[in-house]
């Protein structure tokens, strides 16, 4: 059985309860951006998808889509499969749930699953990117080194390397002490 957190057993457990598997209303506990969270990791994981909300016949919506109508989400095989149960019949989904989702969705809309880490390059000509090419230097670079090329302070310097780099960028910033120069970081050549 797949692994899943106990907030998404709940969710797939009450949507399984339903006769047309609709995911909706989320546990009272899960609100705002926590929701957002775990509803985009189970869209992500196929566990959840969106279909167009039947507002006529009072299904709930989780989001709108710009055009006057809603989306709502349903449990797909694949979540029912999660929690242990088997799909009564393929067909059993609700007449929308064949439907793709919207195209039209806001470009901010919370359920958006992340970019994977590996993914992510930075744009040519930014600060992170100045960063980037001094630590793959062959001699790599010093915290003063990097705040001089990009006005940053010192607390930000060593932000961006953990933050940005290692944990967003997946890259390894390594260190030593070089004599008459201090700490040195540096990365990787490619």
């Amino acid at each position: 059985m797949t692994k899943i957190s106990d907030t998404q057993a709940i969710i797939l457990s009450a949507a399984a309860q339903r006769e047309d598997r609709i995911a909706l209303p989320l546990p009272d506990s899960l609100r705002g951006g926590a929701a957002a969270k775990v509803v985009g990791a189970m869209l992500t994981r196929g566990f959840l998808e969106e279909v167009e909300a039947d507002i006529r016949n009072g299904e709930p919506m989780w989001r709108e889509t710009g055009d006057g109508h809603g989306v709502t989400l349903v449990a797909t095989d694949a979540g029912l499969a999660a929690i242990g149960i088997e799909p009564e019949d393929a067909n059993t989904a609700p007449a929308g749930a064949t439907d793709a989702p919207s195209e039209e969705s806001a470009p901010t809309t919370p359920t958006q699953p992340a970019a994977a880490p590996k993914a992510r390059t930075p744009r040519e000509g930014t600060k992170q990117a100045t960063l980037i090419a001094m630590l793959r230097a062959p001699d790599g670079a010093t915290i003063e080194e990097i705040m001089a090329a990009t006005g940053w302070q010192s607390h930000t310097v060593r932000g961006a390397m953990a933050g940005a780099l290692k944990k967003k960028l997946g890259l390894e910033v390594t260190s030593e002490k070089v004599e008459d120069r201090g700490r040195v970081y540096s990365l990787p050549r490619d």
